[in-house]
């Protein structure tokens, strides 16, 4: 796998997965039964961004390594037979 494809899939995969982890642990301000005046009632009271960018970035990673540990191994020749046009172009 060459190292600018890789670096899109990593940056795909986190974006990706970033939008799944957002969610988590959110609570809405009329949940908590503080809206603050000039803001919507359904805006988070605490979302946790540097807690979630990290677990994100270990998940990714984890993920990632995985991915690239199936290409690499040549797993990913022996299930898919087309992924040779795309992850190992031929030399010319």
């Amino acid at each position: 796998m060459s190292l600018p494809l890789a670096i899109a899939l990593y940056f795909m995969m986190w974006w990706i997965l970033f939008l799944v982890v957002l969610p988590f642990g959110v609570k809405a301000q009329h949940e908590e039964g503080e809206v603050v005046p000039g803001s919507s009632e359904s805006a988070p009271v605490k979302p946790n961004m540097l807690k979630k960018v990290v677990a994100n970035t270990l998940l990714t990673s984890v993920l990632f390594a995985g991915l690239y540990a199936f290409f690499e191994t040549g797993m990913a020749r022996d299930m898919l037979p087309m992924v040779d046009q795309f992850i190992f172009p031929k030399s010319s």
